[in-house]
């Protein structure tokens, strides 16, 4: 987990532009070096690291001997190196996984590059030679990247958009950040201005094909065709133990955020068994987060308890949590309902894993909701095939909501966040398995997910088939949801006139609650004029919602009261 930045073209002082690099530092408190490119004095790179894999050698951005004209900045992990290296016979200089991206980009071209990454990544590639820049990023956006292009060709590129907003380029007033789409790269050819055109932008990879990474994957070929359910179950044990195995690639210690529900204790569970086997030589910190006898810190604890980690546990009050709003939105840059809540919690425990621990590299659970229908409101699906639609939508949006929450709460700590459900071999294989297994089954949501690792004896059977509990209600008590302690606090400071005006001030996504004006008004301090990173809020389908807690539904009171 890195925070890169570059601009091409600029007309304005590099050394005051610079500045705007340094508001993403908390992505790389270990070191960091600006670079202007030889021969391009308006163009420039700057690198923010955090150190995980090679403590000496791995400064960017990265150039080596070999490709003198090439120059790489990225963010991100790259868990197929080693297997790259021996297909093709790459002589690496470092031990940087990324180094591979100059190796491959030699041999096959951009396109080539980006869909042969098992991994997640977010890159600026420069070849001076043929005047290319090349941007691309993984397919989910685990890995976050921004940018902004005026008509007149200046570029620049961040991890995170409030390192974008304040930079100054003489023919634009107000400059356009975007954030770049996942899945994709984008050609650009350099002016010897250094200012450049886009050439083209290409969709290098969808979710529900087999990436072209897979024919060099560690694990073996799978029985292909056959939807018997234990080939099935089989199947989806073995991808996943796999995404959690790639994914122990690192030189600074894992930890694991545990809620105590179904997903972050699989992935606790089965990480610890494959940190036993592979030897390493220190116990797997768990983190749960909650105010006093919450359901998430209990279960959390039950799930430490039978797998024997080193469990933390972090207790806060309603005050603390709501001090913290502020903070939590500057640092997400969005102002939607529920990513805002469930970031409170998940930010307050990255800031005392940061303060109070040494680990660094931290696992967690997101993407199975999306991937596995674990949303409660999918038991509201007409048909098996309205809710696989639904599943790809979410994947889809991925970038926008809880993949955005789980990078910006753990990043702005210097932490680095890990999600093996969103492994690209196994999002495809769960995907490509016929709609009607899918689906909830027995009342119960993701019952295909819960029933392949049933007889594994990873987790507690009360764990294991654990309903479903939105992140930001878990943390909270059952007698009153975290929601409403936001609410009732928010109540106090936006009066009834501020949302009768809230679509004439803001038109595009209007508030609709006082909690969502309030949120829009903070994120307006920040963010003026930057509303559309935002293009709809997050709610539930198929249930007349009007908050995004999953405890308003139906579905939860009724089976709560059981």
């Amino acid at each position: 987990m890195c925070g890169i930045w570059a601009l091409f073209g600029s007309d304005e002082c590099l050394s005051v532009q610079c500045l705007s690099a340094m508001k993403i530092a908390h992505r790389g408190p270990d070191a960091f070096r600006f670079e202007n490119v030889n021969g391009f004095t308006n163009c420039c790179f700057g690198f923010h690291r955090l150190a995980v894999v090679d403590q000496l050698y791995g400064m960017q951005p990265i150039r080596v001997k070999k490709f003198p004209y090439l120059w790489l900045c990225y963010n991100g992990e790259i868990y197929n190196f080693k297997q790259l290296q021996k297909q093709f016979g790459f002589e690496y200089q470092t031990l940087v996984d990324g180094e591979v991206i100059l190796h491959l980009y030699n041999r096959g071209g951009i396109e080539q590059t980006a869909s042969m990454l098992d991994g997640v990544f977010a890159f600026i590639l420069l070849d001076t030679a043929n005047r290319k820049v090349f941007l691309g990023r993984d397919t989910y956006g685990v890995r976050p990247l921004f940018k902004v292009l005026t008509d007149d060709g200046f570029l620049g590129v961040c991890s995170e958009a409030k390192g974008l907003i304040n930079l100054k380029h003489s023919t634009t007033s107000c400059l356009k950040v975007e954030p770049f789409l996942p899945g994709h790269y984008e050609v650009l050819d350099l002016k010897p201005s250094g200012k450049v055109v886009s050439v083209e932008l290409v969709k290098f990879h969808s979710y529900k094909d087999e990436p072209l990474h897979a024919v060099c994957d560690t694990v073996e070929t799978l029985p292909s065709g056959s939807f018997d359910l234990e080939t099935v179950k089989s199947n989806i044990r073995i991808l996943f133990e796999n995404a959690v195995r790639k994914r122990l690639m690192a030189h600074r210690r894992i930890g694991c955020l545990l809620s105590g529900g179904l997903d972050s204790s699989l992935v606790a569970a089965v990480l610890l068994k494959l940190m036993k086997e592979i030897n390493i030589n220190y116990p797997l910190q768990t983190f749960a987060i909650g105010m006093e006898n919450s359901p998430d810190l209990l279960a959390a604890r039950k799930v430490a308890a039978h797998i024997g980690s080193e469990h933390h546990e972090v207790i806060f009050n309603s005050e603390e949590g709501i001090q913290a709003i502020e903070e939590v939105i500057f640092s997400l840059e969005t102002y939607d309902i529920t990513t805002v809540r469930a970031s409170i919690g998940m930010y307050l425990v990255s800031k005392y894993i940061r303060k109070k621990t040494d680990s660094v590299v931290i696992f967690s659970g997101e993407g199975s909701d999306e991937l596995t229908q674990g949303y409660i409101y999918f038991h509201k699906a007409p048909s098996a095939e309205e809710a696989a639609e639904e599943s790809e939508r979410l994947l889809k949006e991925l970038y926008l909501f809880d993949v955005l929450r789980a990078d910006r709460t753990t990043a702005a700590h210097g932490l680095e966040l890990r999600v093996p459900f969103l492994d690209h071999r196994f999002t495809s294989y769960y995907l490509s398995l016929p709609a009607e297994m899918r689906t909830p089954k027995n009342g119960i949501e993701k019952y295909l997910l819960r029933q392949s690792f049933e007889d594994s004896n990873l987790l507690p059977k009360e764990i294991l088939w654990r309903p479903k509990e939105a992140f930001s209600d878990g943390i909270a008590s059952v007698k009153k949801s975290w929601f409403s302690i936001l609410q009732d606090s928010i109540d106090q400071q936006v009066d009834d006139l501020m949302l009768e005006k809230a679509a004439e001030k803001y038109p595009f996504n209007p508030p609709k609650t006082k909690e969502s004006y309030y949120y829009r008004q903070i994120f307006e301090k920040h963010y003026s004029g930057q509303s559309n990173w935002l293009p709809h809020y997050w709610m539930p389908r198929w249930v007349k919602a009007t908050d995004p807690s999953a405890r308003t539904l139906k579905h939860y009171k009724s089976a709560a009261q059981e």
